[in-house]
């Protein structure tokens, strides 16, 4: 860890992340280089949701958006195993990742099938906690990696054995869509290996040679995406499908999780490679990512409905250039402390009545005169 990032000053953390701080690390204590990397990924993340639409007829926002989706997710997912080392599966973790990710789960779950009746125009539509919509698969996602983490701390090649799963999945179209289990277990190689990552490696991509070499990669990774675009589905780094249901032979799943896995972790590694590790503009912003994540998805699901995308000039240059910069501003505003304290209470309620606290919790209360944190806790 640099030497400017330990003077940093400490930015709030949500309870979510709160969940994540690894054992290492003071209470409060954060670091601006991975707040600055998940900022700057769910900016993507928003930018590629907002190119989605204008792909049709674009060869080139069609190579940009498959760049962009192979590296995005899974460097977020690289730096939420990371942060999530620490994991006992005790009873104040528990609470955290119940208050943390499952209260929000049910929240936009519901919260999105409702709004998609009424831009999808399906007023029936259920509202299902087993079938994830939209993003919040996600959370279901980070619910189950967690739970597993002591186990993937335990075994001996904890990696192969996740890539195992993952290939396996791809074989398995019956998994179907509970829990979103198939996007589960092809992005799990990524959570793994965010937990076996230590700080140091980390410092080896952020050295100035890798930045150097950064550049010429993503040159390469866009060329080779404009000459797979009309050749190739990008459906494999979604990570949703098995090979059955895109169409391919049985073989190209494990292969292509291979393949897949190689090109977005050395992609990943040049993103985070260019990640600022000074505190910016938009490092407390990185604290904000699961407000940014859960609410712009409101605006590109309306954005089709209401017709933004029907003027012709959209979908040229200046057009996809105006996208963008909205769904960068839109998502950075949705990540600001305001809108954290607006909406704190839909997106982190508070759950700790619904938790009993044990005897050593509650003489900690009365020793220090106040209410217990609960799973607010760092």
């Amino acid at each position: 860890m640099s030497e400017d990032t330990l003077r940093m000053r400490p930015v709030p953390a949500t309870a979510a992340e709160r969940a994540e701080q690894p054992a290492r690390e003071p209470a409060g204590q954060r670091d601006a280089f991975f707040d600055n990397a998940k900022y700057l990924a769910i900016v993507l993340v928003a930018v590629g949701h907002a190119w989605e639409p204008l792909r049709d007829g674009s060869r080139t926002v069609s190579a940009l958006y498959m760049v962009v989706y192979a590296f995005h997710m899974p460097a977020f997912i690289i730096v939420s195993g990371y942060f999530s080392r620490s994991f006992d599966a005790g009873p104040g973790r528990i609470r955290r990742l119940v208050t943390g990710l499952v209260v929000p789960y049910v929240v936009f779950e519901t919260a999105y099938t409702l709004f998609t009746r009424w831009t999808d125009q399906e007023p029936d539509r259920p509202v299902s906690l087993l079938d994830p919509l939209y993003l919040t698969w996600f959370l279901a996602a980070l619910f189950i990696w967690r739970l597993t983490t002591p186990m993937w701390r335990q075994v001996r090649w904890p990696l192969p054995l996740a890539l195992v799963v993952a290939m396996l999945a791809t074989l398995s179209p019956s998994i179907g869509n509970d829990l979103d289990l198939q996007r589960t277990l092809q992005f799990l190689p990524y959570f793994v290996l965010g937990l076996l990552l230590k700080p140091e490696h980390f410092q080896l991509v952020r050295r100035r040679a890798v930045r150097i070499v950064a550049v010429p990669v993503f040159a390469c990774a866009v060329a080779v995406a404009y000459w797979a675009v009309p050749r190739m589905t990008g459906a494999w780094f979604y990570h949703r499908d098995s090979a059955a249901e895109l169409a391919a032979p049985s073989w190209y799943g494990p292969v292509m999780t291979l393949v897949t896995f190689g090109c977005s972790l050395v992609l990943a590694a040049c993103f985070l490679a260019w990640v600022p590790g000074r505190r910016t503009w938009f490092t407390l912003l990185g604290a904000g990512t699961l407000y940014g994540y859960l609410l712009h998805g409101f605006v590109a699901q309306g954005s089709k409905y209401w017709g933004w995308y029907d003027p012709a000039w959209v979908h040229r240059p200046v057009g996809v250039i105006v996208v963008t910069v909205v769904a960068a501003l839109l998502v950075t505003a949705l990540c600001t402390p305001p809108v954290r304290r607006l909406l704190r209470r839909l997106v982190e309620p508070d759950a700790a009545w619904a938790f009993r606290r044990d005897a050593g919790e509650r003489a900690r209360e009365r020793a220090s005169g106040r209410r217990s944190p609960g799973v607010t806790a760092g």
